[in-house]
């Protein structure tokens, strides 16, 4: 047991992988966190030490100096992001209709066609925003910027090249007002924007923006007048208007998405296939989503009259396996046997579901 100590790295003698161990139990046995999430009970004589956790003194030095490094970068984030902010020139003369609007701002004023363009969202309107600015790249959105502008305010999304220029002409931009009190209830801001890339070569394209005070070329994504919804229209809307019903169109069956020959289907219920970050998860929410995610696959698999389905829950501590066993009783007309080992090891289960 002095071998181990919290904390170590280890891997499995007689099988796959490894973990970190929680807690040692006794002087035979530890208590691993395994990839999978879960922990689980192992015995010292079956554990190879990969990497030794840190001497208590040392570890608590180093957790001091990360929550210290954590702080200072989480200050020097928010120092950045308020760099990038500031007030807009209400009051300068004829300044521009209160609304959103996306601005390409050349650094150099005097050779607007040459040189790096700072990117600008602006707010400008008396209410507070919570953004996110997208860009179509290839097939898909990137996402350029998130956050908060306060009322009246702009927010350098990005500082660009005139290569980047092109990469900018496409994309959206989604805004949730935030407000105390107004006349009108708002509606969110869903914008895509179009410019042609030929514009942003033509020096007459960039115009005074007066709550800059800078040259740009600029879009109006929306008038902060066409965010109110008036009282008719929301009258409109009340409970006791009659509902037209609509057909609905028939959605993709969930057990569509594994479906590996006609009737069959093989559904991978490791934690990692069913959510994209589990940052924050324990180990129980876990085991929640994995046999939520089973119940739902197998109730689509019957309705869809699909006669196997192998689902694949992995080793770990047969947790989720046994959940999966006792669960099966519930469902009539349907058997399980232990899936190809060949194909699948140990940690798979078959389910036929016999009455079609």
């Amino acid at each position: 047991m002095s071998n181990f100590r919290p904390g170590d790295e280890v891997r499995f003698l007689n099988a796959t992988g490894g973990g970190r161990i929680v807690r040692i139990i006794d002087s035979r046995m530890a208590l691993v966190a395994i990839e999978d999430g879960f922990e689980i009970p192992v015995l010292l004589s079956e554990l190879v030490v990969v990497q030794q956790s840190p001497a208590p003194a040392r570890q608590a030095a180093t957790e001091a100096l990360q929550k210290e490094l954590a702080a200072q970068q989480q200050a020097e984030a928010e120092e950045r992001d308020q760099a990038r902010k500031s007030q807009l020139r209400r009051f300068a003369r004829n300044t521009e209709q209160e609304g959103f609007y996306l601005a390409f701002v050349p650094h150099e004023q005097q050779w607007l066609l040459t040189g790096p363009l700072d990117v600008v969202l602006v707010n400008h309107s008396p209410v507070e925003m919570l953004y996110t600015v997208h860009i179509k790249a290839d097939n898909e959105w990137l996402n350029a910027d998130y956050g908060q502008l306060e009322p009246y305010s702009k927010a350098v999304v990005e500082t660009i090249s005139r290569d980047d220029l092109n990469h900018w002409s496409k994309g959206v931009v989604q805004g949730l007002p935030v407000f105390d009190r107004v006349e009108q209830p708002l509606k969110p801001l869903y914008t895509h924007f179009n410019i042609k890339p030929s514009r942003f070569y033509k020096e007459g394209s960039y115009v005074p923006l007066a709550v800059l005070g800078e040259k740009a070329l600029f879009v109006q994504l929306e008038p902060f007048a066409a965010l109110s919804e008036s009282g008719e229209q929301i009258g409109e809307k009340s409970a006791d208007a009659p509902v037209q019903p609509k057909t609905p169109a028939k959605e993709k069956a969930l057990i569509d998405k594994h479906r590996t020959a006609a009737g069959e289907a093989v559904v991978d219920l490791h934690i990692g296939e069913l959510v994209t970050n589990i940052s924050g998860l324990s180990s129980h929410d876990m085991f929640n989503i994995q046999i939520d995610y089973f119940h739902k696959a197998l109730s689509s698999a019957i309705t869809e009259d699909y006669s196997k389905v192998t689902f694949i829950h992995g080793v770990g501590n047969g947790v989720l396996k046994n959940a999966i066993v006792e669960a099966l009783e519930n469902f009539e007309g349907v058997g399980n046997r232990m899936a190809s080992m060949s194909k699948f090891g140990v940690g798979a289960i078959e389910v036929l579901i016999r009455d079609r």
